[in-house]
């Protein structure tokens, strides 16, 4: 889950000369065995613990946001839903607290947009979706607007730093 509390960065950060071949290869995937960090740690000079370090660094600083599995959690007979709120600035933390408890929220961003809290929810089936999205509205008092998928582009993004 993402951490809505992390500072939005609005202006460049400064990264060593370590930590961007380390940001150009997460982009292209992550090894999956048992001690993934231990097989890539050697490819920048680094042990195990110093990767590890690196990314929890990039992470709590808000370079990078997120860092975990995507799943095509349809392939796997589940399905999943964008959602949008209008949530007031004075009740922002406790509506950050009451979504982020339920475990079908994957991820949680805050925009400068009338509805500023944009989440996605993933489950088993739509009717979990529904009776989440249903839950959230009765806990927070706030209506929860649905935007579910109509159609999938697959495209590749890569940011060379």
């Amino acid at each position: 889950m993402t951490n809505t509390n992390l500072p939005l960065r609005h202006t460049p950060v400064e990264l060593d000369a370590a930590d961007r071949p380390i940001l150009n290869r997460l982009q292209e995937g992550f090894p999956i065995c048992s001690r993934p960090f231990a097989q890539l740690a050697p490819d920048f000079g680094l042990k195990e613990s110093e990767l590890i370090a690196r990314v929890q660094h990039l992470h709590r600083s808000g370079v990078l946001t997120r860092f975990g599995p995507l799943f095509q959690i349809e392939a796997l007979g589940g399905a999943y839903c964008l959602a949008a709120m209008a949530v007031p600035e004075k009740r922002w933390e406790s509506t950050v607290k009451a979504v982020n408890r339920h475990p079908e929220v994957a991820h949680n961003y805050r925009r400068t947009h009338a509805l500023n809290m944009w989440f996605v929810l993933a489950a088993a089936s739509m009717l979990e979706i529904e009776s989440c999205l249903r839950t959230i509205e009765v806990e927070t008092g706030l209506p929860v607007f649905a935007f579910p998928k109509e159609r999938e582009y697959l495209l590749s993004l890569k940011l060379e730093l």
